[in-house]
């Protein structure tokens, strides 16, 4: 892979690029981007990736992979500006939430087209990612796609129906645990602990769950009981969640985002 172009110049495009470049994985000048109308952003990043600002859309030509990073409702007026100058040669990596690969076959023509899902974790090597194919994917481009993404995580081929629902776990994950830091935050303050030291707690408390989950290979339920003693402070606030419908909430959280992708993919 020779030449990338990023078009669009977001929070997700800047963690694909900031990972790549700093595992790396490709040498900052064979990065392109561009975008509709923010030059100033895409100073932003050739000063701090050591990116190349896309000059014009001739240049376009030149381009070995094209990852369509825009949002999503700027698609089809993406796709018709770059369309003219795109070569035929050329493969495509969509990051868009809900926008299916037909129709990104419909804008820019029937070639090698991946669809993955990830998140912002890949700016520090952890991104969560899904990703599908199209039939003109062949076996060196999928493997080529898979270690692309494994440099900035972990990556799991699925069907194309299956990543709105990977978009609602992992793509908007990482938003769902901040939030749940910020309430957490706001209490812990509330008992006189600083901000700082709710936070580092915190952290650390999410960080050594999830090394847990890894490394014993036990179910979350086994792990949760093995904390919750009876009559004790766990079991008290599992019974607040509980009487606070915690899991309807996750169930809608969850599943608002999923029928938010499946609306995206229909142009809604």
């Amino acid at each position: 892979m020779e030449k990338i172009l990023f078009v669009g110049a977001g929070s997700m495009a800047e963690a694909l690029m900031q990972g790549w470049v700093e595992q790396k994985v490709i040498p900052s000048e064979n990065i392109y981007v561009t975008n509709r109308s923010d030059q100033e952003k895409l100073l932003i990043l050739k000063e701090k990736y050591g990116v190349n600002i896309l000059e014009n859309n001739e240049d376009i030509r030149e381009m070995d992979l094209i990852i369509l990073a825009m949002k999503p409702k700027d698609v089809q007026s993406a796709m018709e500006r770059i369309q003219p100058h795109i070569s035929k040669d050329a493969s495509i990596l969509s990051v868009l939430a809900g926008i299916a690969i037909h129709t990104i076959e419909d804008g820019l023509g029937k070639r090698p087209i991946a669809r993955v899902m990830p998140n912002t974790s890949a700016t520090i090597g952890m991104s969560a990612s899904g990703i599908a194919f199209n039939e003109q994917v062949n076996e060196q481009q999928k493997v080529l796609y898979l270690q692309m993404l494994e440099a900035v995580g972990i990556v799991i081929e699925v069907e194309e129906d299956k990543l709105h629902a990977v978009t609602a776990l992992s793509g908007s994950g990482p938003a769902y645990l901040y939030y749940l830091l910020e309430a957490w935050e706001a209490v812990g303050t509330e008992f006189g602990l600083t901000k700082e030291v709710v936070r580092k707690l915190m952290v650390q408390t999410i960080a050594g769950s999830a090394a847990m989950l890894q490394s014993v290979k036990e179910e979350p339920t086994v792990l949760r009981k093995k904390v919750t003693s009876p009559g004790g402070t766990t079991e008290a606030g599992i019974n607040a969640l509980e009487s606070n419908h915690f899991n309807e909430a996750i169930y809608a959280c969850i599943k608002s985002a999923e029928a938010r992708s499946r609306e995206l993919a229909k142009g809604q």
